[in-house]
């Protein structure tokens, strides 16, 4: 990985496990004192340890649910409390719900807005206008492969995922010349966590070993991209030649090619 100077701050949201806790190592590893956020404390406060004493690395636990209104205003006033400047900040916090929209519950189909979209946004609406003011900062938006093309059976993650990719590509023409660079990054199907439980969820959900990414190696490429300043990131041959074609693709084409896949597993 690309080294950087010590002691800039990264900030990560949801770096309980999974990308989010691969990224925190990466950061680390490169020399960055790390503020780690999620619902988790526990898990938080385990791997602050770790990484503290692995990387000799400064790590600050502040636990918060991103879905919640004013969560990203309040992470803001707790880090000036403590004195902490950001440098970086890794919007990882999101989640994913894999079925049929019609079998997604109202409050379901909220809450990934309100934690993929809204609880994005205002971290970015917080803290981005600081590293501005500085000359001085990097955001790394975690994305997704989903975010180029339509799902069924991911409809409104995908969704949340494209607004995600959107926001990160405007905003990073628009703070070319402050100093302040965005990347997305994009994974594929990761084995994480959430891969777990949505095959646990969906008995029909069978794919191929070689599609399934290593958590390891998407958030190492993800953190070399962020260093350099990648407006994106794709991670994995499959999945740069699947967002190239989504891209290339006519619209009507895409919706048939992946209805006709998908709905077969709802």
């Amino acid at each position: 990985m690309t080294p950087h100077r010590a002691r800039d701050t990264a900030l990560i949201t949801g770096a309980s496990s999974g990308i989010g806790e691969a990224l925190a190592a990466c950061f680390a590893q490169g020399g960055h004192d790390l503020v780690l956020v999620a619902r988790s404390e526990d898990k938080l406060r385990v791997l602050a340890a770790k990484l503290g004493h692995d990387y000799k690395i400064k790590a600050v636990v502040l636990p918060a649910d991103l879905a919640q209104p004013g969560a990203a205003r309040k992470l803001l006033a707790a880090c000036r409390r403590r004195k902490l400047q950001i440098d970086v900040l890794v919007n990882n916090a999101g989640v994913l719900e894999l079925a049929a929209f019609v079998k997604i519950s109202p409050e379901r189909h909220q809450h990934l807005i309100d934690l993929n979209v809204s609880g994005l946004t205002a971290m970015l609406a917080h803290f981005v206008p600081p590293m501005v003011a500085r000359k001085h900062g990097r955001v790394l938006n975690v994305a997704s492969s989903a975010a180029f093309q339509p799902i069924p059976g991911l409809a409104t993650y995908a969704a949340t995922k494209a607004y995600v990719l959107s926001l990160s590509e405007s905003l990073s023409e628009e703070l070319k010349g402050s100093r302040v660079t965005v990347t997305a990054l994009c994974p594929g199907v990761t084995a994480t966590g959430m891969l777990t439980r949505a095959q646990d969820a969906n008995a029909g959900l069978k794919l191929p070993r070689f599609l399934i990414g290593d958590v390891e190696s998407v958030a190492a490429q993800g953190y070399d991209a962020c260093m350099r300043g990648e407006a994106i990131k794709v991670p994995g041959v499959f999945n740069l030649a699947g967002s190239v074609a989504a891209r290339a693709t006519p619209k009507w084409l895409m919706r048939r090619i992946s209805g006709a896949i998908v709905r077969k597993t709802l």
